[in-house]
């Protein structure tokens, strides 16, 4: 069965209606984990912690869909 990978991250928004943030060199990268559930209870965690900033919000990018794994990798890919 395939990994199921999750990337947690987050940071201070320029507007919290929107999601451009306001230094993407300063994001705080909680970590990748191997599933959604550990991932969700991460996010959890950091946005509990920083509920008093409204302009500071975290997210759950699902890894595991950037990748086709039934599809050839490109030659890039191959190299490593």
């Amino acid at each position: 069965m395939p990994q199921r990978l999750h990337l947690v991250f987050g940071g201070e928004l320029v507007d919290p209606s929107r999601t451009e943030f306001r230094d993407v060199n300063d994001l705080h990268i909680v970590g990748i984990f191997p599933d959604y559930a550990s991932a969700h209870n991460a996010w959890k965690a950091e946005a509990q912690r920083t509920v008093d900033n409204a302009h500071t919000r975290y997210f759950i990018a699902h890894l595991h869909r950037l990748r086709d794994e039934e599809r050839e990798a490109s030659s890039t890919e191959e190299l490593g």
